[in-house]
Parts: C-alpha cells; sequence; structure tokens
C-alpha cells in the first residue's frame, strides 16, 4: 500500500476537525456515577524515552526563558487577559468542572479511597460534626480539634531544623516586603498561595517563582474550612489551585498543601491525596500573627512566643505558621531572624522537610519538568456506583468555558489523566469568557473552546499518525 499526505488534505482535515467537532459541558449535578457506557480501555503510559533529548533544538521553540524549567506547553503569559480569563473570579462553580476531575474522584470514592463521613458543619467559625461523627476518631481524625494520628500529615520539621514557610499570599506590599528580605538574606521558603491571590496579583507570584525560585504550594482557591465543603468543592478548590500554579510554573505540579485554618479531615486528605497527589502539611507552633489586625494578638506576644520556641529545645524542629498577609506580619518574621541565626537553626523551605522535592515532576523551581501525565499515579479502572449525589458551591460567579472542555478515555480514570487536562486545558483555547458575560454567550465560547480542544488533539494525532504512514510507504 502506498499512501500520499499532503499540507493540503491534512489542512482540510484539520478544518473539519476544528469546524464540526464539540465536546460537551460537564455538569456535576446531572452527572451520573458511571459516564461511559462502551466498553472498557487502558491507557498505556508512554515509555521514559518517549520525548526528545534535552538539547533537542525543538525545546527551543516553547521555552519562555533562559532556565531550563518547563514541560514544552506554550502556556499564556502570567498575568495576560488570556491567562487570567481561564479561571473563577471568586468561589468556583462545582457543577462546572473538568470532566477529569470529576470521573477521578468517582473512581477513588468508588474504590472505597474516600470516608463518606458527612462534612462539619460552620458554627461560630468554627467547624462542627453531626451527632454520631466523633472528629478525633481515627475515621475522621479533624486537625481542627489536634488530631494528629494520620501519619501521612506533616507537623514537625526534623530535629534541628526550622522549616520556613508563609501563608495567603501573594499580595502587594507586604509579599513585596518579605520577598526582598528573603533575597537579601538567601533564604528559600515555601508559600502556600491562595488561588484568587495570584489571579490578582501575578506580578509578585513571578518574584516569589522566578526571581526568588521559592517553592509553590496550594493554600486551595477561595481560603474557605475545607471540611464544611462537599466532595465537589473541594475537588473545585484545589484543582483550580492546583491548575492556575501548574500553568504558570511552567508545568510543575505542586506535592503539597496546607489547609486553610489548618482544618482538615480524612475524607479531605483522601481527595487530595488521590485525586491530585497532594501531601498535607499542618504546623507545630502557630504565631497566630494573622490576628494582628483584629488585635486578637500583639507584636509583643509574637515576639515573646518566638523567643520561647527559638531558644528552647530542637527536637522536634520548628514548623511555624506565619503569613505574609500584611506588612505587620511579615515584620514579625524579619525581627524574629536574628535570634533564628543566633541559635544555630538549619533554616529550610518547608518543601523540603520531607527529604523530596516541591513539585511531583520537577526536583525544584528552576530544575527540569517531566510532562505531568508521566509522574501521577495511575487510578485502577473500576464499576461507578449508579448515581452520584453532589451539593455545589453557591457562587454565582461564571466559571469559565475554556475549563470545561476536558475529556477522559471511555471507562478509565488515571489521576495521570488529571495533569495532562491541566496541559491540555492551555492549548486548547488562548482565550476566555469575561466574567460578566451572559449566559448565552458563555455557552457560545464553550462550544468554541471546546471545538478547539478537539481541533488541536486531532492534529496532534495527525502529527503522530502521518509519519507513521509516511514509513509505510
Amino acid at each position: 500500500m502506498h499512501f500520499t499526505f499532503t499540507a493540503y488534505t491534512i489542512s482540510v482535515l484539520s478544518f473539519i476537525f476544528y469546524g464540526h467537532l464539540t465536546l460537551p459541558l460537564v455538569s456535576a449535578a446531572t452527572l451520573p456515577g458511571n459516564q461511559h457506557d462502551c466498553n472498557s480501555h487502558s491507557k498505556r503510559l508512554p515509555s521514559a524515552t518517549w520525548y526528545q533529548p534535552d538539547d533537542h533544538p525543538v525545546h527551543q521553540l516553547f521555552k519562555r526563558g533562559p532556565s531550563a524549567g518547563t514541560d514544552g506547553v506554550p502556556y499564556a503569559q502570567v498575568g495576560s487577559p488570556a491567562w487570567s480569563a481561564a479561571y473563577p473570579q471568586s468561589t468556583p462553580d462545582a457543577n462546572q468542572l473538568p470532566e477529569l476531575w470529576v470521573d477521578a474522584l468517582n473512581s477513588a470514592t468508588a474504590q472505597g479511597k474516600i470516608p463518606g463521613f458527612a462534612p462539619s458543619t460552620p458554627t461560630d467559625g468554627n467547624p462542627v460534626y453531626p451527632d454520631g461523627v466523633d472528629p478525633l476518631g481515627n475515621d475522621v481524625c479533624s486537625t481542627t480539634y489536634k488530631c494528629r494520628s494520620d501519619p501521612d500529615n506533616i507537623y514537625d520539621a526534623p530535629d534541628g531544623v526550622m522549616g520556613i514557610s508563609f501563608d495567603d499570599g501573594p499580595l502587594p506590599s507586604s509579599s513585596t516586603k518579605l520577598y526582598e528580605f528573603l533575597q537579601a538574606n538567601k533564604q528559600r521558603a515555601t508559600h502556600f498561595f491562595i488561588g484568587v491571590n495570584i489571579l490578582q496579583n501575578p506580578n509578585e507570584f513571578m518574584m516569589a517563582f522566578e526571581t526568588l525560585q521559592d517553592d509553590i504550594a496550594v493554600h486551595t482557591w477561595t481560603h474557605p474550612h475545607m471540611t464544611t465543603l462537599s466532595n465537589m468543592d473541594v475537588l473545585a478548590q484545589l484543582g483550580w489551585t492546583m491548575e492556575i500554579i501548574h500553568n504558570s510554573t511552567g508545568g510543575r505540579l505542586p506535592k503539597y498543601w496546607r489547609p486553610p485554618f489548618g482544618d482538615s479531615d480524612n475524607r479531605v486528605n483522601a481527595i487530595a491525596k488521590e485525586v491530585f497527589g497532594l501531601k498535607t502539611i499542618i504546623w507545630n507552633q502557630d504565631t497566630e500573627d494573622w490576628s494582628l489586625s483584629t488585635n486578637g494578638t500583639t507584636s509583643q506576644q509574637i515576639n515573646a512566643s518566638m523567643t520561647t520556641w527559638l531558644t528552647g529545645p530542637k527536637v522536634p524542629g520548628l514548623n511555624i505558621l506565619e503569613h505574609e498577609l500584611t506588612d505587620d506580619t511579615v515584620q514579625m518574621f524579619i525581627d524574629a531572624w536574628p535570634v533564628i541565626k543566633e541559635n544555630g537553626w538549619n533554616t529550610i523551605s518547608v518543601a523540603e522537610m520531607d527529604g523530596g522535592a516541591p513539585y511531583q515532576n520537577s526536583p525544584s523551581s528552576s530544575g527540569n519538568v517531566q510532562p505531568a501525565a508521566n509522574i501521577v499515579r495511575p487510578f485502577v479502572s473500576v464499576a461507578q456506583p449508579s448515581s452520584t449525589s453532589s451539593s455545589s458551591s453557591s457562587s454565582s460567579s461564571s466559571v469559565p468555558s475554556s475549563l470545561t472542555s476536558a475529556t477522559s478515555t471511555a471507562g478509565t480514570t488515571t489521576s495521570s489523566s488529571i495533569a495532562q487536562s491541566l496541559t491540555d486545558t492551555v492549548i486548547s483555547t488562548s482565550t476566555g469568557p469575561n466574567p460578566s458575560s451572559s449566559t448565552s454567550a458563555s455557552q457560545s465560547q464553550t462550544t468554541s473552546s471546546a471545538s478547539r480542544g478537539t481541533y488541536w488533539s486531532w492534529c496532534s494525532t495527525l502529527a503522530i499518525v502521518v509519519p507513521s504512514l509516511w514509513v509505510l510507504s
């Protein structure tokens, strides 16, 4: 057989795919337990050497700068309109999530990996569990109630070590003040970033990631009490934060997250771990510096606590909760710095306390990046329950259509697919809807975005198939 493909033929096929193929929106409220009634397929991951060597010229086509640390995907420029339009502008709507995330959660639930106890209820600012649910029991293990029986959670630093980290950034002024101090003292830190803060402060984000090359970790999208949320809302809070970090750091997948208010339990931790590969970091000392602005504490009280901890025993090491929330909270760390050094503490980024890399697919913010699909644990395909019920967020924010076009292989869900969908989303669209757009406009853009995603998927397929057929000739 002899096959001849011309550039014209490929262009015509591409036009056909672009013009006529669309993908449906995913609605969490109407998702059946089993999305696929076709035969189940297993997806074989490519070998470790499927990609071109690092010195191959193709890599230069996608690098944004002289550093080697990207996964080769041409992501939107951080801070650009195309970049910001791709994410929820406030509390994410759990009714509209990438299908791959939902499938992965359903798969983990069906395998018994997600505990089924009820969420807590916010009562006077604190999460309260229903009658019969013991927050200190091994089945629940609420970190708000000081349960520490989950061996996967990280609380303490190694002996003699002080882990450096800051929550709630990036923010104007206070974050810049902190970053300048860290840079001047050559100190790396972990930043547990809030998704909407990244969205609103891209310059500060890039200073932390690109200039300081610090470690970026997850602190949810809008900083809620996580144990009060439904499974779908937990998925949304973690997923969008993972996505914006992944798409803004050259494809890096964070390995760690810290729950806002330290509020997590076995259910929330399981979703973080089984769907997104995240490990939970809490703390072993709390400055309560966040309450400086509300007179919940004073600078004198914080200084006294820091002095006690820093001059005390070094077993275990220190993992102190601190914030880059205001100039005052940052100043508390700056004031303690001389005491830290005078007492011989080995200061490292909190993400280094576990002895590994801060990212699931990269050793650092400047190191090489392996494509996400090759490093996240696969899920086993199992029969899904006949129905799915979930409560959703009451947010009225518009979810960008460009982020609802991901689809999964029929009958098979893998967390590597979740990671790959972060990449696929960016390739599928260069712009997103205006958050104030009407519903019809959003739906129209969804169809267009889904078409582009399918178009590029077919183009990628042709790029692989055509050379293979050429060999047959």
